[in-house]
C-alpha cells in the first residue's frame, strides 16, 4: 500500500491562527466517534499521524496536515457528542463553521458518516449546509468492515436517495480503516478533483 507523505502544519483554536498556504485543502469532518483519525491515518498510511482514541472529542482544534506536498488536510473537532462541556463544543462548533464558510483554499469536505446507523440530524444537518453554502461534499461511511455487504449496499443507496437533489455532492464512499476498504476510491476522487 502507498504511503502518502504526511507532515503536520499546526493547530488552530482561532480562525487567525489558520495557516496562509495556496495548498488545495480538503476538509474532514463528522460526528465525535465516527471513525475520523483512523481514517486519516489509514488514507495516508500512518497510524501516528492522528490520534487515535476511543474517547469522543479527542480533536479539539483543527489540525492541518500537509499532504505530498500538494494539498492540506484540515482535521476537525467532531460535532455532537463528547465529554467536555457544552462551552467548549460550541466553541468548536463555532471554529467548524467558521472554517467551513470562509476558507477560500477549501476545495472538498469529506463528511464522515457510521455506516451501522440511519444518518443522524446533525448528519442531515451538515450536509444541507454544505449545498446550501456552495460546497463541494463527499459523503464517507464508516465502520463499514463491522456491517455486513447487503447493509453496506443499503446504506450507500439510502445517503445516495437524500443527496439525489444535490448539486454540490460529488459521491458517497464505503469505507473501513481497518479492512482497507474505499481507500482506493477517495484518493482517486482526491486526485481527479484536485
Amino acid at each position: 500500500m502507498d504511503t502518502l507523505k504526511a507532515e503536520f502544519k499546526l493547530g488552530a483554536v482561532e480562525t487567525k491562527q489558520f495557516p496562509n498556504t495556496t495548498f488545495p485543502e480538503i476538509a474532514f469532518t463528522g460526528r465525535s466517534n465516527v471513525g475520523k483519525s483512523s481514517m486519516l491515518n489509514n488514507l495516508v498510511n500512518n497510524k501516528s499521524l492522528a490520534k487515535v482514541s476511543s474517547t469522543p472529542g479527542k480533536t479539539q482544534q483543527i489540525n492541518f496536515f500537509i499532504i505530498d506536498d500538494r494539498w492540506m488536510f484540515a482535521d476537525l473537532p467532531g460535532f455532537g457528542y463528547a465529554k467536555v462541556s457544552k462551552k467548549d463544543r460550541e466553541k468548536w462548533l463555532h471554529l467548524n463553521m467558521e472554517y467551513l464558510a470562509t476558507r477560500e483554499q477549501l476545495v472538498l469536505t469529506c463528511l464522515l458518516v457510521d455506516s451501522r446507523h440511519d444518518p443522524m440530524k446533525n448528519d442531515l444537518a451538515m450536509m444541507e449546509w454544505l449545498e446550501n453554502n456552495d460546497r463541494q461534499f463527499v459523503v464517507i461511511l464508516t465502520k463499514c468492515d463491522k456491517i455486513s455487504q447487503n447493509a453496506v449496499d443499503e446504506r450507500v443507496s439510502q445517503v445516495q436517495g437524500l443527496l439525489q437533489h444535490c448539486e454540490n455532492a460529488i459521491d458517497v464512499i464505503p469505507y473501513s480503516s481497518t479492512k482497507n476498504i474505499g481507500r482506493g476510491n477517495l484518493l482517486g476522487l482526491l486526485k481527479r478533483n484536485l
